[in-house]
């Protein structure tokens, strides 16, 4: 939870009320039920972004299927970025200045 850690002492270093997930994230990194659910989820990068094409998604899922299947790892989820399928959450604040 290092990113959530990190969220958390920037909104406190900057302001909280610029950071919409504060609460949120610092009552998760707090709570050791959602802590452990939290340790458990993994973002895929490719090539250092985290939203890349639907061909791409599905490749990827392709491959680690078999890591499912095997119970290796619970699940695979994918989303849908696309702002007309799917609403966005808040945009990181601009840092002041």
């Amino acid at each position: 939870m290092p990113a959530f850690a990190e969220y958390v002492t920037v909104a406190e270093e900057h302001g909280v009320e610029y950071y919409p997930l504060y609460q949120w994230t610092k009552a998760t990194i707090e709570n050791p039920t959602k802590k452990e659910k939290y340790l458990k989820s993994f973002t895929l990068y490719v090539d250092d972004r985290e939203v890349y094409t639907k061909e791409i998604a599905e490749a990827l899922e392709a491959d680690l299927q078999p890591l499912a299947t095997s119970g290796l790892i619970t699940r695979i989820s994918k989303y849908d970025t696309n702002p007309a399928n799917n609403p966005q959450s808040p945009q990181r604040p601009r840092e002041r200045g």
